[in-house]
């Protein structure tokens, strides 16, 4: 059984979402970030940056257990561990992995900032604001040229949709009315469709 170490935020739900899309068994260890939980000796130990989510499978690939950190490259590894939602194409997985990367370097970075400046900055800073909801919009920008074309960001149900989803599902966060994008709006409805995303989106508890 895997262990997942995580909170209710975008990057531990894509773990759990991708655990559940994958069957497997994993136990839930909630760190709670308010109680700078992950800060703890116990945590750090399994990932040094102190940051969620992380997971220790005891069955890695030599037979040895394996503690990942960094959410992409748990998902990754979860791919390769059942061979699922990667596309096996060596041109497939590359579209999946451009698209994970996107994710990775510009959707949670910058949907991140603009969740923190519009809700929970002591005082309002005008100028991070305006930065980063433009930034924000621009990404949706992106987002829906693509789905304009594909049905998902690889063309087929890929780690890169496993990703993307929890950002986009905090929309209202950001001031993003999903109406505007529609191509992200089937999108985003499709996946949200998917019994395990919903199961995965729950956790923890």
């Amino acid at each position: 059984m895997i262990d997942l170490y995580t909170w209710s935020t975008p990057n531990g739900r894509k773990v759990s979402i991708m655990l559940e899309e994958c069957g497997l068994a994993y136990r839930v260890h909630r760190i709670d970030l308010g109680r700078g939980e992950q800060f703890r000796d116990a945590f750090l130990a399994i990932n040094p940056n102190g940051r969620i989510p992380a997971i220790v499978d005891p069955d890695g690939p030599d037979g040895r257990p394996i503690a990942l950190f960094e959410s992409g490259a748990i998902l990754v590894y979860l791919a390769g561990k059942t061979g699922r939602f990667l596309p096996p194409t060596v041109r497939g997985k590359y579209e999946a992995l451009q698209w994970l990367m996107f994710q990775m370097s510009g959707v949670g970075p910058m949907f991140g900032q603009a969740h923190h400046f519009l809700r929970a900055a002591p005082e309002p800073v005008p100028y991070a604001i305006e930065r980063y909801t433009k930034e924000t919009r621009r990404l949706y920008g992106v987002l829906e040229r693509r789905l304009s074309a594909a049905p998902f960001l690889a063309g087929e149900y890929s780690i890169a949709d496993i990703a993307t989803f929890p950002w986009v599902a905090r929309h209202d966060w950001h001031k993003v009315d999903l109406a505007e994008f529609p191509s992200v709006k089937r999108w985003f409805d499709t996946i949200a469709r998917r019994p395990a995303v919903a199961r995965g989106m729950a956790v923890p508890a």
